[in-house]
């Protein structure tokens, strides 16, 4: 039988990547995408077109409305997305996001029988969020053994992180081998209805200078 495995699937560019890398390794995909209240909510379409693409197994869409706690500049907008570089950690930094999404993708893992967890952090070509950090990864795979019955009985919870040290260029170059189509995925946090990029934002300066220094043209459509 095929093992299951269970990939968070935001509809962005690595996690699109991530879901490629994980069918090409040989599990039956079962993606799991968030809709927790989030500026760019488009995403999530871009999350059902790509789970199309990769014929995925199962794919959920969960509801968890952060708006109610806020505190970031995704879930509350009030709080502007910077469109500059900023120091520190910046306002598009989601309380604990990751460590809630994972947490999601543990339950569904445990309920379907899947032992092995995808998740597209980067430690590289990212925002400096805390949550992306290879300790913090570590730590909830320990958690993952420890705080459910399959792990309890013996189960081997694994957190996968195959874009951990990778960086944009490199990313977008083996989803490209592996077929996936980033004209589908959106980046941006303050995309459109249409899925268009504002430019500017954190992500779209990341993801356009991956491109760049990939050699490979950009597909993404852009409100300006």
């Amino acid at each position: 039988m095929t093992a299951k495995a269970v990939v968070l699937l935001s509809g962005g560019l690595d996690s699109a990547t991530t879901l490629a890398i994980a069918s090409d390794e040989g599990y039956a995909c079962h993606a799991l995408s968030i809709n927790y209240g989030q500026r760019h909510a488009i995403e999530l379409s871009a999350a059902i077109s790509i789970a199309e693409l990769l014929k995925v197994r199962e794919h959920k869409i969960l509801t968890v409305d952060l708006t109610q706690i806020g505190g970031s500049a995704l879930t509350d907008t009030a709080i502007a997305v910077p469109e500059q570089s900023t120091t520190g950690i910046p306002a598009t930094y989601v309380p604990a996001r990751n460590t809630i999404l994972l947490a999601l993708a543990l339950a569904y893992a445990e309920a379907a029988q899947a032992f092995d967890i995808y998740i597209g952090v980067n430690a590289v070509d990212y925002s400096g969020y805390p949550d992306c950090r290879p300790e913090f990864i570590a730590a909830f795979e320990h958690t993952a053994r420890l705080a459910t019955r399959a792990g309890v009985e013996g189960g081997d919870f694994h957190i996968h992180t195959p874009l951990l040290q990778l960086n944009k260029a490199e990313i977008i170059k083996s989803g490209l081998k592996l077929g996936v189509d980033y004209a589908l995925t959106v980046s941006c946090y303050q995309a459109d209805t249409a899925g268009r990029a504002c430019r500017y934002c954190d992500a779209c300066r990341i993801r356009a200078a991956g491109f760049q220094a990939a050699g490979v043209t950009d597909p993404t459509l852009y409100i300006r």
